[in-house]
């Protein structure tokens, strides 16, 4: 069965850290681009970081640059999203996904395979 799952997550303090894995099964993810979107309750997902098949190319949203970094690891079939000096208005549910990036990085389209999302909670 072809999935990713999200895992990481939770509720942290502003100002806080979280590292967020996604991991697949049933493919693996030397050749695809990964993307990660979030969405907040009543607003669309939106893009929040992408990372390239080989690492070589990471892409981010303004709202995230200097606070969050991506990264992957193929050997472990695993990318991760550390988010750190996280705000309360980072609060989300947070997904992975895997494509390949021919547009713009944030286009959801390009994206065929989710995850089924984790939420992340920036709360005192």
């Amino acid at each position: 069965q072809v999935q990713l799952v999200e895992s990481g997550g939770g509720l942290v303090q502003p100002g806080g850290s979280l590292r967020l894995s996604c991991a697949a099964s049933g493919f693996t993810l030397d050749y695809a681009a990964i993307g990660w979107f979030r969405q907040a309750p009543g607003k669309e997902r939106e893009g929040v970081s992408a990372i390239s098949s080989t690492g070589g190319r990471t892409y981010y949203a303004d709202f995230v640059k200097g606070r969050f970094t991506v990264s992957r690891d193929n050997a472990k079939n695993t990318v991760y999203l550390q988010m750190n000096s996280l705000k309360p208005e980072d609060t989300a549910v947070y997904y992975c996904a895997s494509g390949v990036i021919l547009g713009t990085w944030n286009n959801v389209h390009q994206y065929d395979v989710w995850g089924q999302g984790i939420q992340v909670t920036v709360s005192s």
